[in-house]
């Protein structure tokens, strides 16, 4: 049901992405900021029970109603999931910034491709040039796709496998959205109270981390994707994605990181990759990378869902 689901989902959204995917925002930010009011009292011991409290009622809920529909008939329950994917994953939520920067990167509109990324990255990248525009895209293409598709896929069969349906999906999507909301906050009033959050989604990527970057590893370049990952991804200022970028740009052969000027101060970001400037062909490797090692991972669950038949 697995496999079938992912493969279900992901032609879902790319026939007919969630034009409505807006409004489930807004209602996790209101849902956030309810347990945020009632539950911020400035300490750590409040955060954790405000994240325990969040976390409880929607994946408690998920589990009720998937057992609900294996209950009157399986179809039933693989539709529930297919949702539940459809809802918490997907290329199209990133795609379209990336293909339309690429676009404009090939036609030598900077203007525009700098646009594009200010509003995707939500600072001003005015400032920066072709190639430096092209590295920031890579960086932020790397991110989405373990975001949006490799982080969410994994717990997702991992939570199948136990069998309590696509609660894993529903976790690390909520996981994700609190450690934003709360845990980065750089407000002083949720410093304390999302300190918990952080702590939480932190265990939840470590093995995704690690499987999206050996995936890189076993679809790319494998030695400079293994070199890349054990020397330069502790040197990014957030040591977690710098496992996605280090390792996906070792599997690319392309350089990324390195200092920018962003809302006309400089960023000081470390160099990892390799020695090739990234450009708008290496954008177009990016997105093979991703889809390459998204098939990889269908294959090894048909292989996987093969063996249980035969075993």
């Amino acid at each position: 049901m697995s496999l079938l689901s992912l493969i279900a989902a992901l032609l879902l959204e790319q026939f007919h992405p969630l034009a409505t995917r807006k409004y489930l925002f807004t209602w996790m930010n209101s849902y956030a900021e309810f347990f945020q009011h009632h539950f911020n009292a400035g300490e750590h011991k409040h955060g954790k029970i405000a994240w325990i409290a969040a976390m409880s009622l929607p994946l408690l809920l998920v589990s009720l109603v998937y057992w609900l529909l294996v209950c009157i008939h399986p179809i039933f329950a693989w539709i529930g999931c297919v949702l539940v994917l459809y809802l918490t994953m997907g290329f199209r939520r990133f795609s379209h910034y990336f293909t339309n920067i690429q676009k404009a990167l090939r036609k030598r509109d900077l203007d525009t491709a700098r646009a594009l990324l200010s509003e995707w990255c939500g600072r001003s990248c005015h400032e920066l040039n072709a190639e430096e525009v092209a590295r920031v895209t890579i960086e932020q293409a790397l991110l989405a796709s373990h975001r949006n598709v490799f982080g969410v896929a994994i717990w997702f069969v991992i939570f199948m496998l136990i069998g309590l349906g696509p609660v894993g999906a529903i976790l690390y999507r909520l996981g994700l959205f609190l450690n934003m909301r709360w845990g980065e906050s750089a407000s002083e009033d949720v410093h304390d109270f999302g300190q918990f959050a952080h702590q939480a989604y932190r265990i939840m990527e470590w093995l995704p981390l690690r499987l999206t970057a050996m995936t890189f590893a076993i679809v790319g370049d494998f030695e400079d994707t293994v070199y890349c990952w054990r020397a330069q991804a502790q040197t990014w200022p957030d040591p977690e994605a710098g496992i996605v970028l280090a390792s996906g740009a070792g599997a690319l052969g392309v350089r990324l990181g390195s200092t920018i000027v962003q809302d006309s101060s400089p960023v000081h970001r470390p160099e990892i990759g390799m020695d090739e400037e990234a450009d708008a062909d290496f954008m177009q490797s990016a997105i093979g990378l991703v889809w390459r090692a998204l098939v990889f991972w269908l294959l090894l669950l048909l292989l996987l869902s093969l063996a249980n038949l035969v075993g």
